[in-house]
C-alpha cells in the first residue's frame, strides 16, 4: 500500500524504533505515545482489519504483544497495568488502516484509557443476552 505508513515502515522507508520482529509481525514504539513505553504491533503485510487477517498470523500479533507488555513491567518504564487494544473500524477509533495492536503501559491517574460507567449501561437480561448469544453462534 503506496500511502501507508505501517507499510513504510516494514519497507524500511520510514523511521520507527523497533522494539521486536518476526518473519511476520514488526513491534515498534508509537509515535504519539499514550504513555512512555507504548507499543504498536503490527503485520508486516498489510491487513486493513480484523476480518482481512489471517488467524494465525492474529494470533502472532497477541503472542507478541504479550511479549511485549511483561517487557515494558520487565524494564524501568512506569508502569502499573496495561491496556491491549485493538481498534477495528473507524467508528472504534482506527485512524491508520493497517492493523495494528496497541499495547499501552498504564499508570494511576494517566486520565486515559476506556471508562465504562455501569449508570449509563442497560442490563438487557438473560432472555436478551440469550437471543443475542444465539445470533453470534449461528453466524460463525
Amino acid at each position: 500500500m503506496d500511502n501507508c505508513i505501517f507499510c513504510k515502515i516494514v519497507a524500511g522507508q520510514a523511521e520507527a524504533s523497533i522494539v521486536y520482529e518476526t518473519e511476520r509481525v514488526l513491534a515498534f514504539m508509537d509515535l504519539v505515545p499514550i504513555n512512555p513505553g507504548h507499543t504498536l504491533v503490527i503485520p508486516k503485510e498489510h491487513y486493513p482489519e480484523l476480518k482481512d487477517i489471517p488467524p494465525d498470523i492474529g494470533g502472532e500479533i497477541f503472542q507478541v504483544g504479550m511479549k511485549i507488555e511483561q517487557a515494558i513491567k520487565d524494564s524501568d518504564i512506569p508502569c502499573e497495568g496495561t491496556n491491549l487494544l485493538l481498534a477495528n473500524g473507524s467508528v472504534a477509533g482506527q485512524e491508520v488502516f493497517h492493523l495494528h495492536l496497541h499495547v499501552i503501559p498504564r499508570l494511576t491517574g494517566d486520565r486515559s484509557g476506556f471508562r465504562f460507567n455501569s449508570v449509563n449501561r442497560s442490563m438487557p437480561g438473560r432472555e436478551k443476552l440469550d437471543q443475542m448469544a444465539e445470533k453470534i453462534r449461528m453466524s460463525r
